[in-house]
């Protein structure tokens, strides 16, 4: 079963119902993951993938789009090359025109959201998308003790990520 906030005739996620119902689950969210950290690599990252498998099976990404609404990817020098090109813009001018240097010194977006989505919630640059965007929500990765603190962010960003925490608490609490 995946996640269902209220639906509208439309099939789109109801985002302010996810984003509340999420944000209730913060501080129980931060003991399990400090639990999570205790289980094997191996156990954690089969759970994972087939949690992810799940979740996607019944998830559609073009309902939601509330990773593209309120957060950023961080941009490499290759996306930027990439999706320069793809714009047939020079890469300065790319990077003057949609990024700037955050606190980190990464390259993010100017401003959210993301301005390739689309009203439909596509992406205009779907083929050429950074790589933080291609691999998003990260949990099909190995190594997910690694990003264990980015699953528990992204738990109250993405209802795929929220479904898959959820369901992991069953298995290991």
């Amino acid at each position: 079963m995946c996640y269902k906030a209220v639906e509208n005739n439309t099939d789109r996620i109801d985002l302010d119902e996810f984003k509340a119902l999420s944000r209730t689950k913060r501080a129980e969210n931060k003991g399990f993951f400090s639990r999570l950290k205790k289980t094997k690599p191996k156990q954690l990252d089969a759970a994972f993938h087939q949690l992810h498998e799940e979740a996607f099976s019944c998830m559609d990404c073009l309902n939601c789009a509330h990773c593209c609404k309120s957060t950023g990817p961080l941009f490499t020098h290759k996306d930027i090359d990439r999706l320069s090109k793809h714009l047939r813009m020079r890469a300065a001018d790319f990077m003057d025109t949609y990024l700037r240097v955050d606190e980190d010194g990464d390259y993010v977006l100017q401003h959210v959201p993301c301005p390739f989505l689309g009203t439909d919630n596509y992406c205009s640059v779907y083929e050429a998308r950074p790589k933080a965007c291609r691999e998003y929500p990260h949990t099909n990765r190995n190594g997910m003790h690694q990003i264990l603190h980015l699953t528990r962010k992204n738990a109250e960003v993405c209802p795929a990520v929220y479904h898959i925490v959820e369901k992991l608490k069953e298995r290991f609490t």
